[in-house]
């Protein structure tokens, strides 16, 4: 099959991520189609080690009515057979709309809205389908079937020992622990307590964004040898060869976490109110790796899908996580 087909995904870093396994097995399952995918420039990087793949960026410029409008313009302008809306949000609800005059039919991903109110509300609790498998069920209706099992994980990228400052000889251990909202992120005081159990046998290295996230780092390095910061100094690309290296990664439910399991990297997922039903745990870890605040004090969660709108109540469901709970894993894993 010989066709061109572009492929939506805008935003968020961790989402985006999320859509590498699907369009990597994609792409070796069909070599002669031409993917196109429209997302920022910057998340373009996540998809580094897939190979043919063309771009086309989404911009400031284009967030307006009349930015949508000239993105839709663009899009007729590199012919593609097929659109793919990964996104489905209202960006890219009015974006079909321009493009509808033009592409009678344009597939949509299924959410799955409906399930995760339900589980919300508490209507029902159990585990619903992941979100890299419904990226990857929407190109079966283009008669793709896509199985996840044959993603091949990427490469282990080689860095330099004289560019870093920690030791590759070591073992090393990433900590992401900042995320979006507050009630997914683990206490400043817990990140020390876990870091203090871990000890110095190991080299922790942790991931941040420049700014207020990089001034807690530095707070929890202070008199620290063994840990370092990867943070403004660090291109995208660059923190996944860093991260490519790690032997473990404990991340919030955030990006680093989903970038760490494209290598294969074994990822400790720290939970608050959200919870890894709703379908964004990263991918192919086992079940144990993801750990949940305590059910008896916190019997409602998953209060929130994304971590937005969290009641007052739960906000700190994730600091009932003991950091001997996370550190026990940590061992049983290396």
């Amino acid at each position: 099959m010989s066709s061109h087909i572009l492929i939506i995904r805008l935003s968020a870093f961790g989402d985006v991520a999320m859509t590498v396994p699907a369009i990597s097995v994609l792409r070796d399952n069909h070599p002669r189609v031409k993917i196109t995918i429209l997302t920022t420039e910057f998340f373009s990087t996540l998809y580094n080690q897939i190979p043919n793949i063309n771009f086309l960026f989404f911009k400031p410029k284009h967030k307006s009515i009349y930015g949508l409008f000239r993105l839709s313009r663009q899009i007729n302008q590199i012919k593609p057979d097929h659109i793919i809306d990964l996104h489905d949000v209202l960006r890219t609800k009015i974006l079909r709309i321009f493009l509808a005059f033009k592409f009678n039919r344009i597939l949509v991903i299924d959410k799955g809205r409906k399930e995760k109110k339900s589980l919300i509300n508490g209507s029902i609790f159990r585990r619903l389908k992941p979100m890299h498998q419904r990226y990857a069920d929407i190109f079966s209706l283009k008669k793709m079937s896509i199985n996840l099992q044959l993603f091949n994980i990427y490469s282990k990228i080689n860095i330099d020992n004289k560019i870093h400052e920690f030791d590759l000889n070591k073992r090393l251990i990433g900590i992401a622990p900042f995320a979006g909202h507050n009630c997914k992120e683990y206490s400043l005081a817990n990140i020390l307590k876990l870091i203090e159990l871990i000890g110095p046998s190991y080299q922790i290295l942790i991931f941040g964004a420049p700014g207020a996230e990089e001034k807690k780092i530095k707070k929890i390095s202070q008199e620290k040898t063994y840990i370092y910061t990867i943070s403004s100094n660090y291109s995208l690309s660059e923190q996944m060869a860093v991260i490519s290296n790690l032997d473990v990664m404990i991340s919030m439910d955030s990006a680093n976490g989903h970038v760490a399991s494209l290598f294969g990297v074994n990822v400790i997922t720290i939970w608050g109110a959200t919870h890894p039903f709703t379908g964004y745990s990263p991918f192919n870890q086992p079940h144990k790796n993801s750990i949940i605040p305590d059910s008896k004090r916190f019997p409602k969660v998953p209060v929130t899908v994304y971590g937005s709108k969290c009641p007052k109540d739960y906000e700190n469901a994730i600091n009932s996580i003991r950091p001997e709970i996370i550190f026990k894993r940590v061992k049983e894993i290396l």
